[in-house]
């Protein structure tokens, strides 16, 4: 007996012995959590470095946004192609499955089998969904099954139409940084207490009569919860940005099947606004969790700086993604797909928008970061921001609240699209959209910050 307790303290002593740890000295704890991120799937990795950030040829408008500036980012890494109708198809496909089974498990209660039982059988235990029993979406035409009813709120004409996409909606929350670094916020290690009378403001949600409705809060700061903010999206994409943002044309066939239709699936999402992009990286960070695999950083957009050194691909003042100053190659062929001439959209071998990879990739592997779609970042758009922003991961960010003025509510854009010209294109030159609008030629791709080096 006496042996058995002796033991462990000798395998102990040993240990430490072995490591050359002596005890009662400054050695370090061990911390917990995931010690580096597996590769993520189709993305590249943007290894660390420094560029000139800002347009290489002078702007056709004199702005002062313009100046150069020397900066460095860390490493991340970021999606090789723009998101996909197909990839934001398993978005919204997600948000609709998740209401419907919530609409499945309110018609037969706690004890039906698309809910997983609750472990404890407490009342205010949350009822989880079980992802493994599948909607029979074929049965919901038959009225005579159970589903045909309970489904029928997402249909038009009482289960018989199609689906409403305005009740797709993606509910999530997050802490507002911007309100946790304010200076009158800061919290005190002396009292460990906020500041008396701190306040924050946010945007509060909810939806009421069918509506969503939001207002911007004010409320005390007693603790770090009360940071959290939450937005209710809805997330579908506007499809009718086809025919509203070109009068006079007929783009009717877009219109109807580019988000849908299978020969478009590797197209890149249009018709997204900035706050449903910003969502759609929330839901990517949460379905990665969901499956059990461990991460630090969340998927995100990416910073105007980021996005800049990604598109320059390790050339500190490339002028385009790859690398030359001419938007044609040595052989008179077009690098991407943009608005080559006066009325042309077609001798670069694209019409409107393209599958996506279609175009030789940047020295960082990643495809049409130039032409295409345009792309939504996380900054705010100001035109001398490049005057005042850090050298070092410069960031220009501020997430506008429902009662900002609409000058708070730009967001930079990069890229070009197909609809631009070749100046557009460049790595430096930015552009701005107002975060609630969605264009036919504005998309977006995802980063995630890298660990350590």
């Amino acid at each position: 007996m006496k042996i058995t307790r002796i033991l462990p303290i000798l395998v102990l002593a040993l240990g430490l012995s072995a490591c050359n740890k002596p005890a009662g000295e400054l050695v370090g704890a061990l911390a917990s959590g995931p010690t580096g991120d597996a590769d993520p799937y189709g993305m590249r990795f943007i290894r660390k470095g420094a560029f000139l950030m800002g347009a290489n040829d002078q702007s056709v408008v004199f702005a002062q946004s313009d100046n150069n500036v020397m900066v460095t980012v860390n490493a991340f890494w970021m999606d090789e192609t723009e998101i996909t109708n197909s990839e934001y198809r398993q978005f919204v496909n997600w948000v609709r499955d998740s209401i419907a089974y919530g609409l499945l498990i309110a018609d037969e209660g706690a004890d039906s089998e698309y809910a997983i039982k609750p472990k404890y059988e407490r009342e205010d235990e949350q009822v989880l969904i079980n992802w493994n029993k599948k909607i029979p979406w074929e049965k919901r035409f038959n009225p005579e099954e159970p589903v045909f009813e309970a489904l029928a709120p997402m249909f038009y004409d009482g289960g018989y139409g199609g689906l409403r996409t305005s009740l797709l909606r993606y509910n999530y929350s997050w802490r507002n940084i911007d309100e946790a670094v304010s200076r009158a916020n800061r919290f005190s290690v002396t009292t460990g207490k906020f500041p008396a009378g701190s306040t924050v403001r946010v945007d509060s949600f909810w939806v009421e009569d069918d509506e969503i409705h939001s207002a911007t809060i004010e409320r005390p700061l007693r603790e770090p919860k009360d940071l959290t903010t939450n937005a209710i999206i809805c997330v579908y994409p506007d499809t009718l940005v086809w025919a509203r943002d070109f009068e006079f044309a007929y783009n009717d066939p877009l219109l109807y099947g580019y988000f849908n239709m299978p020969s478009y699936s590797d197209y890149p999402v249009v018709g997204v606004t900035w706050e449903q992009a910003h969502a759609f990286c929330h839901w990517r960070t949460h379905l990665l969790r969901t499956k059990g695999r461990q991460m630090l950083n969340q998927y995100r957009l990416p910073t105007e700086a980021e996005w800049e050194y990604a598109a320059r691909g390790g050339r500190r003042a490339a002028m385009y993604p790859w690398g030359d100053k001419y938007a044609r190659d040595s052989e008179g062929c077009f690098m991407a797909n943009f608005k080559p001439y006066r009325g042309s959209y077609h001798d670069d071998t694209g019409v409107a928008t393209m599958a996506v990879g279609e175009f030789k990739p940047n020295d960082f592997g990643l495809f049409d970061m130039a032409g295409n779609v345009a792309e939504w970042t996380a900054s705010s758009f100001s035109s001398t921001s490049n005057a005042y922003i850090h050298d070092m991961n410069p960031e220009f960010p501020y997430i506008a609240r429902k009662d900002d003025p609409a000058i708070l509510k730009r967001k930079v854009v990069k890229g070009g699209s197909w609809k631009d010209i070749s100046y557009y294109l460049q790595c430096g030159v930015r552009s701005y959209e107002y975060q609630g609008e969605s264009r036919s030629y504005i998309g977006f791709r995802c980063v995630r910050s890298a660990m350590g080096d």
